[in-house]
């Protein structure tokens, strides 16, 4: 059977008919997200690298090397900076997710 499959008409041929019309619409739209799920998961990527190289860090160079660095490692996120830190959670969900979607359909 396939996809373009000429309409007959007998009664349980409309029943095949139709199966099969879904059938084919269900694979096109898997074909689709497999084409188009890789170019979705390098722009979120590349979204998602630039949204974690544009949060400030508390944390200097002697940080790395035990220097006392508490004090300027927290500190209460506002205004642009609380935005951004909630678009880089919600990039690196969606990116999780692409990936699991990505490993489900292949």
């Amino acid at each position: 059977m396939s996809c373009m499959r000429q309409l007959d008409s007998a009664p349980w041929d409309d029943i095949i008919n139709l199966i099969v019309l879904e059938s084919c619409a269900r694979l096109f739209g898997m074909v689709w997200l497999q084409t188009a799920l890789p170019f979705i998961q390098i722009g979120l990527s590349g979204l998602l690298i630039v949204a974690i190289l544009l949060q400030r860090t508390g944390a200097s160079l002697g940080g790395a090397f035990g220097a006392d660095n508490f004090s300027s490692g927290f500190h209460t996120r506002r205004g642009l900076e609380r935005t951004l830190f909630h678009v880089t959670i919600v990039l690196g969900i969606l990116f999780t997710l692409s990936a699991l979607i990505n490993l489900i359909i292949s």
